[in-house]
């Protein structure tokens, strides 16, 4: 499954045959062997309502945990046995790159590093993202590595915005933070129902705010200012708040993909690109807050 993410388009989950069910053959004369789903007859969309799990191959992808333990005849094999992944392992390796990127940050801050060793360290990091989002498996030094220069970035930016709005990065986190907090609610609770459809409607809408961006940059660098103005004033605000909305829309998708990882049995090393995924997330939310909260502060 790709990425929900357009700002390196990493790859998801990826599909592995042999995490859906474990154990022994169908036996003769189970309810698995040989025999038709007993729900189906008559249903012409029975076959189109049943989840289906991207981590299975062939005749399993339509079958839920249920029915693949009854189709097996014995408990399923346990996260530990199996090398699945489970979500203590996306919140450990989440925490990893969170804490990376945080303590980047405050060495930055702290010893006031230039704007250009900022800017530096943000296009490595860009680069290693890029070189993870490309690659089929995940890399944990690829996603270290980016967490500790996007924190230097982070660290550094922070700084300037301080300088000329103080107190503005903490309100940023605080924003940030309550952003998170209330994405998980709504998620939890189904007020956002991630699906095919919410998925299409927000890369769309990704990838139109990313252009208009790229090209009032254009405009910022060759024509001064603030190029067209979507970084400034009434169009300021009215771009930040999309691309906050942007963002929260990210972190739903990833929501999705996390339990959809734990729930089909990805292997244990897709926890990586959780943490991956749901960091560069917040890593936007966070800098659209920051230059949001500026045009409020001016």
């Amino acid at each position: 499954m790709r990425s929900s993410n357009p700002v390196f388009s990493r790859r998801g989950f990826s599909r592995s045959g042999g995490y859906a069910g474990f154990g022994a053959a169908p036996q003769a004369g189970s309810p698995a062997a040989g025999q038709a789903n007993p729900y189906a007859g008559g249903n012409p969309y029975a076959q189109t309502q049943a989840p289906t799990n991207p981590y299975a191959a062939g005749d399993q992808q339509n079958l839920t945990p249920e029915q693949l333990q009854q189709m097996y005849g014995a408990p399923p094999a346990g996260p530990l046995q199996t090398g699945r992944m489970t979500m203590d392992d996306v919140v450990m390796r989440t925490g990893m790159t969170l804490g990376t990127v945080i303590v980047a940050a405050a060495v930055a801050w702290i010893a006031q590093l230039p704007v250009g060793v900022g800017f530096g360290a943000a296009l490595v990091a860009l680069v290693l993202g890029l070189v993870q989002s490309f690659k089929r498996t995940a890399s944990p030094a690829l996603i270290m590595g980016y967490a500790l220069f996007e924190g230097l970035f982070l660290g550094v930016i922070s700084q300037v915005y301080n300088d000329r709005w103080s107190g503005i990065p903490m309100q940023a986190v605080l924003g940030t933070m309550a952003v998170f907090v209330g994405v998980l609610v709504a998620y939890k609770t189904r007020l956002i129902r991630v699906n095919a459809r919410f998925q299409r409607f927000v890369l769309a809408a990704a990838i139109g705010f990313i252009l208009l961006m790229a090209v009032n940059l254009l405009f910022a660098a060759f024509g001064g200012g603030d190029g067209l103005g979507f970084r400034s004033g009434g169009l300021g605000i009215v771009f930040g708040l999309v691309g906050v909305v942007l963002g929260a829309a990210f972190l739903a998708m990833d929501f999705k993909q996390v339990e959809d990882g734990v729930r089909y049995g990805a292997p244990r090393e897709e926890s990586w690109l959780a943490a991956f995924g749901l960091t560069l997330s917040l890593v936007w939310i966070y800098l659209e807050l920051l230059r949001l909260i500026s045009i409020f502060r001016d």
